[in-house]
Parts: C-alpha cells; sequence; structure tokens
C-alpha cells in the first residue's frame, strides 16, 4: 500500500476497496456526500482538517501520520465561481504546493500533539459512561434491567410521560431524557389495549431515534428507529408510522444507504397523502416534513436537481398545511432543512441568504435554535469566515448547551483552533465541546 508514487486519494480508494465499500458507504462514515468523496478520491478535493482525517484513518483502520504523508492535491475544489487564472495566481499555486511539502512533516507531529489524546485520558474517556446506557440495555437485554416503574402505570401517567419527552428533547434537555425514556418505554408496554401499548411505544422509540441521532449513535439509531416502526405498524396510526419511517430513513442515511433513505420517505409521502383516514391538515404538514427529510438526503448525494425538487415539494405542502391550520411550524421546519440542503450541495452564499430570512427568536423551542445556529455555523466555516462562524456556533451554546456535543460541533471548534490568536475564549469553547486541546 505504501509503494511510491501513490497519492492521498488512490491509497483511500484502494484500501476502501480492499474493504469491499462502496464510495456512499464511506462518505456516510464520514458524515459527506457521494460527490465529496468521489472527488477526494479522484485527488480533486483536500482534506485539511484533523478531525476529519483521524476519523478517516480510524475508519480505514490505518494510521493517521500514514494518511498525512501522503501527496493531496493544492487547493480545494472551488465552491463558488471559478475565477481566471492569472500568472500571479499560478506562481501562489505553485508555491503552496512547495510549502505544502515542507509542512506535511510538521502537520503531522502537529497533529500527534494536539489532537491524540495522552495515555491516560483516552481510558478515562472510554470508561465514562454513555447517556444511553440504560436505552441499550433496554434494548440489547429487555426491560429485566430496567428500574421498576415507582408506581403502578395508567394511561395517564403514560399520556403525561410522552408529553414529557417532547418537551425534554425541544428544549434540548438530552440528558433528563436519555435517562427517563427506558422507565417510559417500560411503562408503556404494560397499559392500554394492544394498539394503544403499540402506538405509545412507537412514539416513545421515535423519540428515542432523535436522541440517538443528536449524540451520533448509530447503531442505537438502526435499533431505535425499527422498534419504532414495529410497534407503529401494529398501532395502526398512520401519522405514527410516518414518522417511524422518517426514523428509519435517517437510519439508512446515516448507514450509508442514501438512495434508499430517500425513497422511503418519498413513498411514506405519497401513501400518507392518499390515505383519507386522516385529516388533511395533518397529512399535508406530515408530507412536508417527511419531503424534507428526503431533500437532505438527496442534497447528501449531490444530486442538486432531485433536492430542489424535493424541497420546494416540502415547502408547497408545509405552506398548504399552513393555511388551513393557521400554524406555521411545519414551514420553519422545512426552511431549516432547505439550509441544511444548501450547505450540504456546497452552496454557502445561499444557505447564508436564507438564513438571514429567518427570525431565529420565532423559532419555539431550544432544539430548533441550536440546530438553525449550527447550520449557519457550518455554511459559515464552509464560506471560510471563523468569526461568524465561531459567533453561530455560541449562539447555539446559549441556545441549547447540550447541542455542543455533535460531532458537527466538535468537527466546527476543531478547525477554529486554527484562528485562535482572533477569537478570544475559543480553547475554552472547544474544551466544552468535548475536543481535546491540551
Amino acid at each position: 500500500m505504501g509503494s511510491s508514487g501513490i497519492t492521498f486519494g488512490k491509497f483511500i480508494a484502494l484500501r476502501r476497496a480492499e474493504m469491499e465499500w462502496t464510495q456512499l458507504r464511506l462518505a456516510a462514515e464520514l458524515d459527506r456526500s457521494e460527490v465529496w468523496m468521489s472527488l477526494v478520491e479522484r485527488d480533486l478535493q483536500q482534506v485539511k482538517d484533523l478531525t476529519l482525517l483521524r476519523r478517516l484513518a480510524a475508519v480505514l483502520g490505518c494510521e493517521l501520520g500514514e494518511l498525512m504523508a501522503l501527496p493531496q492535491p493544492a487547493a480545494d475544489r472551488p465552491r463558488s465561481r471559478p475565477r481566471k487564472a492569472t500568472s500571479a495566481t499560478l506562481t501562489s499555486t505553485s508555491a503552496a504546493e512547495e510549502d505544502d511539502v515542507r509542512r506535511r512533516p510538521f502537520l503531522t507531529l502537529a497533529a500527534a500533539a494536539l489532537f491524540a489524546p495522552v495515555a491516560g485520558q483516552q481510558a478515562a474517556h472510554a470508561e465514562t459512561a454513555s447517556p444511553l446506557a440504560g436505552l441499550e440495555d433496554l434494548l440489547l437485554y429487555g426491560p429485566g434491567r430496567i428500574p421498576a416503574p415507582r408506581r403502578e402505570p395508567t394511561q395517564e401517567a403514560v399520556a403525561a410521560s410522552l408529553l414529557t419527552s417532547r418537551q425534554e428533547f425541544k428544549a434540548a434537555k438530552y440528558d433528563a431524557l436519555a435517562e427517563a425514556l427506558p422507565v417510559r418505554i417500560t411503562a408503556a408496554q404494560m397499559v392500554g389495549t394492544q394498539e394503544e401499548r403499540a402506538r405509545n411505544v412507537a412514539q416513545l422509540y421515535n423519540l428515542a431515534a432523535r436522541l440517538c441521532i443528536k449524540v451520533g449513535d448509530n447503531n442505537l439509531v438502526a435499533i431505535t428507529a425499527d422498534r419504532a416502526l414495529t410497534s407503529a405498524r401494529a398501532g395502526g396510526n398512520p401519522l405514527v408510522v410516518a414518522e417511524s419511517q422518517r426514523m428509519v430513513s435517517s437510519s439508512w442515511r446515516r448507514q450509508g444507504g442514501l438512495a434508499r433513505a430517500t425513497d422511503i420517505v418519498v413513498v411514506a409521502a405519497e401513501d400518507l397523502l392518499a390515505d383519507n383516514t386522516v385529516p388533511e391538515t395533518a397529512r399535508l404538514a406530515t408530507r412536508g416534513e417527511l419531503y424534507a427529510t428526503a431533500a437532505y438526503t438527496a442534497a447528501k448525494t449531490g444530486d442538486r436537481s432531485y433536492a430542489h425538487a424535493l424541497i420546494r415539494e416540502a415547502a408547497d405542502s408545509a405552506a398548504a398545511a399552513s393555511r388551513k391550520s393557521g400554524l406555521v411550524d411545519g414551514i420553519q421546519g422545512v426552511a431549516l432543512h432547505e439550509l441544511s440542503v444548501h450547505y450540504e450541495l456546497g452552496d454557502a452564499g445561499r444557505a447564508i441568504e436564507l438564513a438571514a430570512t429567518i427570525d431565529p427568536a420565532s423559532l419555539p423551542t431550544a432544539e430548533r435554535q441550536a440546530r438553525f445556529f449550527i447550520d449557519v455555523a457550518r455554511a459559515f466555516d464552509q464560506w471560510g469566515k471563523p468569526e461568524q462562524c465561531y459567533r453561530a456556533l455560541l449562539a447555539a451554546e446559549q441556545a441549547a448547551p447540550q447541542e455542543l456535543r455533535r460531532g458537527a460541533v466538535r468537527d466546527l471548534a476543531t478547525n477554529l483552533l486554527r484562528h485562535d490568536r482572533k477569537l478570544p475564549g475559543i480553547r475554552d469553547f472547544a474544551t466544552r465541546a468535548g475536543v481535546q486541546t491540551i
């Protein structure tokens, strides 16, 4: 594998082929699009982010130093309109290539010094209990490992626990939700008719899947989404089934099945729209959510036209539901998905333009506000504007401190450490986000 003349992109392509993985699967492991992965393997896209390089090395089963020693293209693929090359531009590019060769050994040492955890730190991290440990026990071993409810469950108590769980998620109180969900799910399995139990359990597992997405545990996303869909089908409520299908779609996307993930929610949206047993307003609102999810997934594949078509369908459905109900919640949700679509397609400028039309104070929940600011931060990072990126991350932290644990925030914070001289407090922020800064 280490033969002379091999490039960074060729190394990754060969390693991926040995693992019998598709570009889609590898891209999903890195939370990137298939188009981005293709550009990397063809040596058209540079990978400079040390956190991403560490993740890539772990996935491929190689050493970080081995990856960083391989030659990469001199510059990233342009994300904005290309400029005509001038002699000065060509000269600076040549100099950049030369500097890149000289700096590579230094970067390897810097990566080891700044980002590899020292002895003891890694062990301590491994011993830290997962916030999802109780949910893992319930899923893997059954309710026998879960503390019994303090009181005999009633239908009223289960309904109240569903409402509380939704409120905790919206308030971004993920630790409290993670701790309570196993007992709440166990209680929901004990009361009501068979259909009522199934519906309640499905709704709690849908929240569990969303929680696992926040924490970044792909294995638990898959299991909780499957439990949700199985229970929802037994419960017979089309809206709960549709939400469960959306969670299954998210699971497929995170496992690399982007085409299937898109198809799942598109089919679900059309099936729901044809179901006259559901009030039209609810059908339209849920259809908008499903299409918005499909648009985001299509954007991750790089399918620009399909992603834009899907997000337009989502906006039209949400607007129609709003006209009937007078509520704007669905419209706001679609707008946030559209922000993510622009980012995934590399259209940072369009993402920021859209963000400027959204009043974050009007977003009704802490979770949604934090999601908005994190997406804005990602767009500014993509656009090469670290100061604005940092301000957006601070706003996200103020809205929902527990959102800082997301992988996207850690990646952004790691990138911003390069600008610590002009970003006061960034090192403390990175530490709060879980980045090793020693």
